[in-house]
């Protein structure tokens, strides 16, 4: 299933875009898209049977806001450094252990919602990602195939980077992660049986026309359920809780200089293979 919230910022409903690609009005049915849903295999089951069986309304996308298809997001979890040539690119050796730093939820934004470059900002980036939602409790999980069981469906995330603050101002990866829109998310949560092999999609960003990322996530140094095992082993996943598992190669950063950073008026679009697209345009803080 594709799930996903449409309507105003903070008043979004409930919604499914059934293959014929008609918008279907969820409220009826379920209260929001939560990890409490994610984790009710009944509620997701009626979803499927009212789906099947055409009892679900149709809504009028015309002019309608997607919004971010997950609310209430415990945390994300944003795995850095995890694709062979993205680590190329930027002279890194690929790390022996996933690097694990957090996004806050309310980073996250809709699609196509405005993305504000920071204040001071001079080296604001892009990075398309997998988004990995979480669908079970995962705690000390031991294999690759539990990881990968406790996953309720995926999404494309734009995990935008301010690379002076992240890199150059000391401390931590966050105050270069954390800056308000920086992680859009969606337009849909697409459940897990629709993606078979989480190792073959491909990712592609644009700006302003130009593709600048165009990779894999076969490139990935950790594959999908290992990172969820990994992450497992040093804190509790909940239902609803998101992991971002870094981006391919194409970066501003690994750019050559002048390095061609994000300013005011740049369009960003980008995609991931059966999960939908996404498009910014970019503003001033």
């Amino acid at each position: 299933m594709k799930l996903l919230r449409v309507g105003t910022a903070g008043r979004e409903r409930p919604a499914l875009l059934d293959p014929e690609g008609t918008l279907r009005d969820l409220s009826g049915l379920v209260a929001d898209i939560d990890g409490t849903l994610l984790a009710d295999e009944d509620a997701l089951g009626r979803i499927r049977g009212a789906a099947a069986a055409g009892d679900l309304p149709a809504l009028d996308a015309t002019g309608l806001r997607t919004g971010p298809p997950l609310t209430r997001i415990g945390k994300i979890v944003c795995i850095g450094l995890n694709y062979h040539d993205h680590a190329r690119e930027t002279g890194a050796e690929p790390p022996a252990e996933p690097v694990v730093f957090f996004k806050a939820p309310d980073t996250v934004v809709g699609p196509d919602d405005t993305v504000l470059i920071p204040r001071g900002s001079v080296k604001t980036d892009w990075e398309v990602e997998l988004a990995v939602v979480i669908g079970r409790t995962a705690r000390y999980l031991e294999s690759a195939e539990e990881g990968l069981a406790h996953v309720a469906g995926y999404a494309v995330a734009h995990d935008v980077s301010e690379r002076e603050f992240q890199i150059e101002r000391g401390g931590t990866w966050d105050k270069g992660k954390n800056c308000e829109t920086f992680n859009p998310l969606g337009p849909w949560l697409v459940t897990a049986d629709e993606v078979p092999d989480p190792q073959n999609l491909s990712l592609r960003l644009w700006v302003n026309g130009e593709l600048k990322q165009d990779g894999t996530t076969a490139e990935q140094i950790f594959p999908v359920g290992e990172v969820v095992r990994y992450v497992s082993r040093f804190m509790t996943l909940y239902p609803g809780d998101v992991i971002n598992t870094g981006t391919p190669a194409g970066v501003a950063m690994g750019h050559p200089q002048p390095k061609p950073y994000l300013k005011a008026g740049d369009v960003v679009e980008l995609e991931v293979t059966g999960l939908g697209r996404q498009r910014q345009v970019l503003a001033r803080a």
